[in-house]
């Protein structure tokens, strides 16, 4: 099943409607209308447009539409990936920190030649 098929299943099963009931609202066959929620066939501008009117959104809304198990995973994945991130940077200046002590004892050594 595509993204967007699953976004259009996810806001019917959250209206409480069937594929018939959708299907009906769109003036298409069940079957029709199931196979762009499994994504086996491509969703023309008028049938997307004619869709989000449906569920009251606008064409881009419908695209980027997440549910709120989604988000708090994209959320819950980005909070780890920062503190991943976190943790590398405090590497890096710990490294830093030793080259620069490094270079220092190498100047201080051929100043003591």
């Amino acid at each position: 099943m595509n993204t967007l098929g699953k976004k259009i299943r996810l806001l019917r099963h959250q209206n409480g409607w069937s594929q018939e009931d959708v299907a009906k609202r769109l003036d298409i066959s069940i079957p029709a209308f199931s196979k762009i929620e499994t994504g086996i066939t491509d969703i023309n501008l008028s049938r997307l447009e004619q869709i989000a009117k449906l569920f009251d959104l606008s064409v881009i809304q419908l695209l980027t539409y997440n549910d709120s198990e989604e988000q708090e995973k994209y959320v819950s994945d980005l909070e780890v990936s920062n503190k991943k991130l976190r943790e590398r940077e405090t590497e890096i200046i710990a490294l830093q920190k030793k080259i620069i002590d490094l270079f220092d004892e190498l100047r201080q050594s051929k100043v003591l030649s």
